[in-house]
């Protein structure tokens, strides 16, 4: 009840909830009270922001700072785990297997192979529970990588955990003190970071899915609103909250061995 109450609340806090429920209050004051001049304003406010945010340049400077804690993982130091956490998924058997992992989930599950491959005798680990889904999202990703020549017997499931912190409790069970790199979402890898070093792990880090863009591009995709840019600064957003709440609730200090 609580995890969903808290992912129910972050969702009203992202920022393309946030701003309609805002401009839905603004046409509230405009059609039914005499405080037109409060509901111009938050009419106008909440159309600004939504404009912004929507807005390659905001959205990804709003971005960059958490993507670029840790750079693309290129060694081929000692890795016994390669730890994978679970994202957004659906499960449909008609679909290809890499249809069912949603928004950040495909990147992570491409990146993690890529280091299995160059890292002989690891094993993946994925990480995730099924929420209200037929299949776990540990699962989904797991039959990715078995599409992609991962065998079997070098996939362990980690399905029970629900949320970050509790992906480091369960994982810290199955790796103890071997060497792991830690394959999550650019923007997600700090706060990961924490959860993981506060059960004592030292993890790899290995920034996948990364979205913010630093590289050239046409003025047109620059100036014109986007839907995929929205979605970098909620993305920016969600992890700027769970950082906050992180700290709130102390899960981000590491814990003394």
């Amino acid at each position: 009840m609580l995890f969903n109450l808290k992912k129910f609340i972050g969702g009203l806090m992202m920022p393309l909830p946030a701003l309609l429920l805002l401009m839905g209050l603004a046409l509230l004051l405009l059609w039914f009270t005499r405080w037109q001049k409060s509901g111009k304003v938050m009419l106008s406010l909440s159309w600004l922001l939504l404009l912004l945010l929507s807005l390659q340049p905001v959205a990804d400077r709003l971005l960059k700072p958490l993507e670029s804690s840790y750079p693309t993982y290129r060694g081929n130091g000692p890795i016994d785990y390669i730890v994978v956490l679970g994202g957004g998924y659906t499960y449909n058997p008609d679909w290809a297997p890499s249809s069912n992992l949603l928004n950040n989930s495909l990147p992570r599950v491409t990146e993690g192979v890529r280091l299995y491959l160059s890292h002989p005798g690891s094993k993946m680990v994925f990480t995730g529970g099924k929420g209200a889904k037929t299949q776990s999202s540990a699962a989904t990703a797991a039959l990715v990588a078995e599409s992609l020549g991962v065998p079997a017997s070098d996939i362990v499931l980690v399905d029970r955990p629900r949320d970050t912190e509790q992906e480091a409790v369960e994982v810290a069970k199955l790796v103890e003190k071997q060497p792991f790199a830690l394959v999550t979402s650019a923007n997600h890898l700090p706060r990961a970071m924490r959860f993981f070093e506060a059960q004592g792990l030292h993890p790899v880090p290995a920034p996948a899915n990364q979205l913010a863009i630093t590289s050239p591009l046409n003025i047109w995709d620059r100036v014109m609103p986007s839907a995929m840019f929205l979605g970098h600064s909620e993305r920016a957003a969600y992890e700027t909250l769970g950082s906050l709440w992180q700290q709130l609730k102390g899960d981000g200090e590491a814990s003394s061995d």
